[in-house]
């Protein structure tokens, strides 16, 4: 791969976004490297966790827009090709995904990282909903995680404004889950993403699962989906190492199985 760093340690893939130069925005090379990544995540059963950031001073600056006016490119082809199997790999992974947001995460960079499970963000790094700035619309599910992240009003104003959103902000707007220090955050993550690998990632997976139909269940839908995916995760042989690690007072040896 040439725009996409990618390699798997102590359980974890990591994928790096790496046109640095470009501030990691995408074209569609890179969008095909980054689909090839996440799906040997998926594919790969010694994977059981995933982390995803960015080389250099940004983590991605959205589209290349050299690449999107190029002639023959046409953005309906970028948005269908690149980033909406992204974003739908993403969510259907059942996998923990952390994302080191660890610079500027601008247009579908934004949107990338908060499709992710766990969103950490250097102190530095900054989101911003680029697109009204160039009269696009937001893509890669921004219009559909950001609403429900924020609340209507503030995702209406933060993607017609575009304004920078400081991760300070971000995080007191509900769309991150920590802010770290910028030279300790890389070892945070992947810290947290390593710690995720080592528990029970089935049943973690399914916790996912249930979380993405919560967008669009009513309530005794979810109840039911949880009744049946409870009963999914007791019988995995983690849920069984778990009740049996607990009675012997010991530290269970997960397997993600």
């Amino acid at each position: 791969m040439e725009s996409i760093e990618f390699s798997v340690k102590n359980g974890v893939g990591k994928i790096t976004l790496n046109r640095p130069d470009v501030l990691n925005s995408f074209n569609m090379p890179m969008a095909k490297e980054m689909i090839t990544a996440l799906d040997e995540c998926i594919n790969n059963k010694s994977i059981r966790a995933v982390l995803i950031t960015g080389a250099g001073r940004a983590f991605c600056a959205g589209q290349d827009l050299a690449a999107a006016i190029a002639p023959g490119a046409d953005i309906k082809v970028i948005v269908q090709q690149q980033y909406n199997p992204i974003i739908t790999k993403i969510r259907n992974m059942e996998k923990p995904i952390v994302c080191a947001v660890n610079g500027v995460a601008a247009g579908a960079g934004a949107n990338l990282a908060i499709a992710c499970d766990i969103v950490l963000a250097a102190a530095s790094s900054s989101f911003i909903q680029a697109f009204s700035k160039i009269g696009l619309v937001p893509d890669s599910g921004g219009t559909f995680f950001l609403p429900r992240l924020v609340g209507l009003q503030r995702a209406t104003a933060l993607m017609m404004l575009g304004d920078k959103v400081t991760a300070q902000q971000a995080l007191e707007f509900g769309m991150i889950y920590k802010v770290l220090p910028d030279d300790t955050l890389m070892a945070e993550a992947e810290k947290m993403t390593e710690h995720l690998a080592q528990m029970p990632t089935k049943g973690l997976g399914l916790t996912k699962k249930l979380l993405n139909a919560s967008m669009h269940n009513n309530l005794n839908q979810q109840l039911d989906m949880e009744g049946e995916l409870q009963a999914a995760a007791a019988k995995t042989v983690d849920h069984g190492e778990g009740v049996k690690a607990f009675l012997e007072k010991r530290k269970p040896a997960f397997k993600g199985e």
